[in-house]
């Protein structure tokens, strides 16, 4: 055998290849080859549904396989489960049965996420309480996406329950809706109503779609792989680490960074999902609308991972009782959903906390707005006094909930909390500028990018999506360069991959 086909085989092995240290990601060399391969052939096969439509499926499942090795088959499960439960909730009259077949979905649902996600938690919480070594058991892997899959895959089975739609005739249909590749690991958590019309939709990409998907990933790859990554390797970490060796300043932006990582990293993956799904003729809805403009900690939840907050308030909250059930009772259902909401994040406590914060925060907001009826303005009708004190205040009880939800225990938020408070020496403020020159002016390059009005936003992607095919690529080029120029060695996951 020759060297060049021995070396051929070998790298068609390492495709074929699960690497738990390097699962595929949108950002990573690797996705970029395969992707533009993959859309070479979906374009052929563009004007034959059937063919479409398994094409695209078996590149979403290797997609995950990359992702999670076996547990792809999980996926495959899911699809089967409740596209079989979905047609049982149709056929039967009875309300009793149809229930039972609803439940039958969640208990499946849930228990998959549970088993996965919960049972390492249960089994320290009683080691802890009973002692160490009581329950024998060896970690359980988290496949990557599967909270995003399994919540797609309920509400499907809920909707058709509630009669919002009908069962898919074709299990390939299904499959494709929860597989699709662009959203399958870290979402949005796309409904099924609004996918679904799509799939067997005339593949159609207008230049202005091209134009706007090309945007789209170019925003992305500049919020995820040059400002997030760049400054939690070089800044945030290291604070988080080791939050005793650094002032309160120094503290201070690492949580004001740590709120920029964060939302650059997972409004990024979002913007990079949108585009890819545009350029394959699909349409997604945002998932982010400038979350840290909010004046009110509720409508910094209508624009954070909205698909999220969406499904947590249509399939929870209304579900508890909503706010039909008296104000008590409201309060209690906002503080479960965020409670729960939380522990759908991470199996720790830090994330029931963060989760509880937002919803005694979202509690008390409701019970300010029954005591003060001109509260009752929000957004842009609220007065320019009370819109800046109201970012103000909500912009640090975010804040707050970013350190809960970071810090690895409550130890480190304590240090933080106490460095603040007792050693902020403003005198330093300077020469910290200067050692982090460059994770400073990416800070103030992503808050600015953010707080950036909406018009100008638009008009920014309005020019991008109707510029010459070579000025898109030209740009894209440019993205990917700055990129290699700030990655580090290792590509970095995105920070939901763990959720």
């Amino acid at each position: 055998m020759s060297p060049q086909l021995e070396q051929i085989i070998t790298r068609a092995g390492e495709l074929l290849h699960y690497d738990s240290t390097a699962p595929l990601i949108f950002n990573s060399g690797l996705f970029l080859f395969l992707f533009v391969a993959f859309l070479g052939v979906y374009l052929l096969l563009r004007r034959t549904t059937t063919l479409r439509i398994l094409y695209v499926i078996a590149f979403s499942l290797y997609f995950y396989y990359k992702s999670s090795g076996i547990y792809f088959l999980l996926l495959i499960f899911a699809s089967v489960s409740d596209y079989l439960i979905a047609h049982s909730i149709a056929r039967t009259k009875s309300a009793r049965e149809k229930k039972r077949w609803v439940a039958a979905s969640v208990v499946i649902n849930l228990g998959m996420l549970g088993y996965f996600k919960y049972t390492n938690f249960f089994v320290e919480i009683v080691n802890s309480l009973v002692g160490a070594g009581f329950l024998d058991f060896q970690n359980i892997f988290l496949p990557v996406g599967i909270s995003f899959f399994v919540f797609q895959s309920m509400s499907y089975t809920i909707d058709v329950y509630r009669g919002v739609i009908k069962p898919l005739d074709r299990w390939i249909d299904y499959i494709f809706y929860l597989s699709f590749f662009p959203q399958l690991v870290a979402g949005p958590i796309v409904r099924a109503k609004d996918f679904i019309p799509q799939i067997r939709r005339p593949v159609e990409v207008t230049e202005r779609m091209f134009g706007m998907a090309i945007g789209l990933i170019i925003i992305g790859l500049i919020k995820k792989a040059i400002i997030s990554d760049y400054i939690s390797l070089n800044f945030v970490d290291r604070i988080f680490d080791e939050p005793g060796l650094y002032s309160g300043f120094e503290c201070l932006m690492g949580i004001y960074g740590y709120a920029l990582q964060i939302y650059c990293d997972f409004s990024g993956y979002s913007d990079m999902a949108i585009g890819i799904a545009l350029l394959l003729g699909f349409r997604f809805p945002k998932n982010f609308d400038a979350p840290y403009k909010s004046a009110t900690i509720t409508e910094f939840w209508r624009r954070w991972h909205i698909s999220l907050s969406s499904w947590l308030r249509d399939y929870l909250y209304i579900s508890l009782g909503g706010n039909r059930k008296g104000k008590i009772r409201t309060y209690l259902n906002l503080l479960i959903t965020m409670v729960l909401g939380g522990l759908w994040h991470g199996a720790a406590v830090r994330f029931v906390l963060w989760g509880a914060l937002h919803g005694v925060a979202l509690a008390l907001h409701k019970m300010w707005l029954a005591i003060i009826p001109w509260a009752k303005k929000g957004g842009d009708e609220m007065n320019p006094v009370s819109r800046v004190l109201g970012w103000f205040v909500t912009f640090h009880i975010v804040c707050l909930g970013w350190l809960l939800f970071r810090a690895e225990d409550m130890q480190t938020v304590q240090i933080m909390l106490h460095q603040i408070a007792n050693n902020f020496n403003p005198a330093i403020i300077p020469q910290v500028i200067e050692g982090y020159k460059v994770v400073m002016g990416l800070i103030v390059l992503g808050y600015v990018m953010h707080f950036i009005p909406a018009k100008i936003d638009d008009d920014m992607m309005s020019a991008v999506g109707s510029a010459r095919f070579w000025w898109q690529v030209a740009l894209l080029v440019l993205t990917a360069w700055c990129v290699m120029q700030t990655k580090s060695s290792d590509i970095q996951p995105f920070i939901y991959f763990q959720f």
